[in-house]
């Protein structure tokens, strides 16, 4: 009979008793039943040799590749806070604390500069703020000397320095997709401290040149609560220690150049501190004003000088015209002066759009200066015909008998004589308009010629 409790882990054993079992005693299904389930743990006992054989090898790769690249700095035990000791050390307190300031080396790159508002006079910026300096209280043990990486998290746990910007009105970290910080541990204890930064700042500008102006701001950092006896803050490159994008550019401004500065700033109540500055000059595009401001005060001029070639006796032509001209220069000028901050002074654009409005103003009275016409007779002059206008040879005979029984009244003779021709001079307006068909334009351009070498 076969026995069940015989069985044996080798396939070869268990093969030999089953077909024996299977070729004297059991019928035809039970000996092909039997011999199928005899096949399958045969099967089934090679799957599982294979299948330990394979765990084995893979143990020992494992190993061998941990024994190749231990390290303590990337394979470590525990937590961080226990491979720095953070927990071993009071970081309220700077580093070497008591004893000499601490160098603090900052260096920076300047990612854009995102506006200029003259209106609030300020500006926007963003940039990578990077802080250097060296903590003994977290320097660990490496075999490769490699650095630590983290990111914002750990730095609530030690000490960074607390540099904060002077004068700004707006900033912030960058916390998409997670807050914009990075904080690097040498094994030696030196760190490096890196945060991605938009801030708003004020930058006082002056306009008396505008728009032919330019604009130096600076933006400036500093310690807030450790004076230059605690902290010593400092580019740690010089000038190399300020990096700019090549692709910075602003529609309104062209940025001349970058530099820094540091200087010691002095409070009456706390002391001395070490100030930083990052510099930066624009200088304004000229071309936009050109064709929104200059060309069409220009032409607003110009058009005023068609006035003298209109008959002087074309009242309702002549008014409307300088009325005109005057209403469109103040138009510009309010233009202007919306888009700019509510100055004390005169600026550059004010001097040159005042001018041809105040000059576009006589244009109008020249045509009212002919004496032989009443005020009414003026007005209503449009609705005579040409024969009922005085001929202009009476109209001298007139002017000449007008002034000489003037003159005849007057105390001396030669007073009379000067008073006369002056007269006549100015009620003569076919001359006014001749010599003013000349002096105007000659003036303007003379205007121009001082105005742009002395702003430009």
């Amino acid at each position: 009979m076969f026995k069940p409790g015989g069985t044996s882990t080798t396939g070869g054993v268990w093969s030999a008793e089953c077909l024996t079992a299977v070729s004297c005693e059991m019928p035809y299904f039970a000996k092909l039943f039997l011999l199928i389930f005899c096949l399958v743990l045969l099967v089934e006992s090679r799957k599982h040799r294979r299948r330990r054989w394979t765990s084995q090898l893979e143990v020992q790769k494992a190993s061998h590749i941990y024994k190749k690249n231990h390290d303590l700095t990337k394979t470590r035990k525990g937590k961080t806070e226990q491979l720095l000791r953070v927990d071993d050390h009071d970081f309220t307190m700077r580093p070497a604390f008591g004893g000499p300031a601490i160098p603090v080396g900052v260096d920076v790159q300047v990612e854009s500069l995102d506006s200029i508002s003259e209106v609030d006079m300020d500006f926007t910026m963003t940039l990578y703020l990077r802080h250097y300096w060296k903590d003994e209280r977290l320097s660990f043990p490496s075999i490769t000397n490699k650095s630590m990486t983290f990111d914002g998290r750990l730095v609530k746990k030690i000490w960074v320095p607390d540099v904060f910007f002077v004068h700004s009105k707006r900033s912030f970290i960058h916390d998409t997709t997670t807050d914009n910080i990075m904080l690097r541990v040498f094994p030696d204890g030196h760190v490096l401290y890196s945060m991605r930064i938009t801030v708003t700042a004020m930058c006082n500008m002056d306009f008396s040149r505008f728009p032919l102006d330019s604009q130096t701001c600076s933006l400036e950092l500093e310690s807030y609560a450790y004076t230059d006896e605690d902290l010593m803050l400092y580019w740690k490159n010089g000038n190399e220690s300020l990096k700019t994008d090549e692709k910075i550019s602003l529609s309104q401004f062209l940025i001349q150049k970058f530099h820094t500065t540091s200087r010691l700033a002095f409070y009456s109540s706390t002391g001395w501190y070490n100030r930083l500055y990052i510099n930066f000059t624009l200088h304004r595009h000229i071309f936009f004003f050109l064709l929104q401001t200059y060309f069409p005060a220009t032409l607003m001029v110009m058009l005023s000088w068609v006035s003298f070639w209109i008959d002087h006796r074309a009242v309702p032509a002549r008014v409307s015209l300088g009325i005109t001209t005057v209403l469109t220069m103040s138009t510009i000028i309010t233009g202007v002066n919306a888009s700019m901050p509510r100055v004390s002074y005169i600026k550059a654009v004010d001097i040159y759009l005042w001018f041809p409005c105040m000059c576009g103003i006589p244009h109008s009275k020249t045509m009212m200066l002919d004496g032989n016409y009443s005020e009414s007779d003026a007005n209503s002059l449009a609705g005579y015909t040409r024969s009922q206008v005085v001929p202009e040879e009476e109209k001298q005979e007139k002017m000449v008998v007008h002034l000489t029984m003037s003159s005849e009244s007057n105390s001396s003779r030669k007073r009379g004589l000067k008073g006369h021709v002056g007269l006549r001079i100015i009620q003569n307006t076919h001359a006014i308009d001749k010599y003013s068909r000349l002096i105007f334009p000659g003036t303007y351009i003379f205007f121009n010629l001082i105005y742009w070498s002395v702003f430009s």
